[in-house]
């Protein structure tokens, strides 16, 4: 029994000790800078046709995008199939 709670205990001391190493190393490693994104123009397919309930709440959105984002964005509506359509030019 001793030796199981021995290689418990040298088990739980090595992962600590990993873990110190690992938190060094990253602590020493030089942080990304975030790129601007997006540089361009945002495209929003709306699967229905415009006009309706869905156009409507896709502008809401686009809207609210835009705002946080601070890039235009474009709502492109391509009805058609009961929104298969939309979704094949999503894809």
């Amino acid at each position: 029994m001793k030796r199981v709670r021995h290689s418990v205990v040298a088990f739980g001391t090595t992962a600590a000790i990993i873990s110190v190493i690992a938190a060094g190393v990253c602590a020493r490693v030089p942080r990304a800078q975030a790129e601007d994104w997006p540089t361009h123009p945002l495209t929003l397919v709306v699967p229905f046709s415009a006009g309706g309930s869905s156009d409507t709440i896709g502008r809401i959105i686009a809207d609210g995008i835009s705002s946080n984002l601070r890039q235009p964005v474009v709502v492109e509506n391509v009805a058609g199939a009961g929104g298969m359509v939309g979704g094949s030019r999503v894809a």
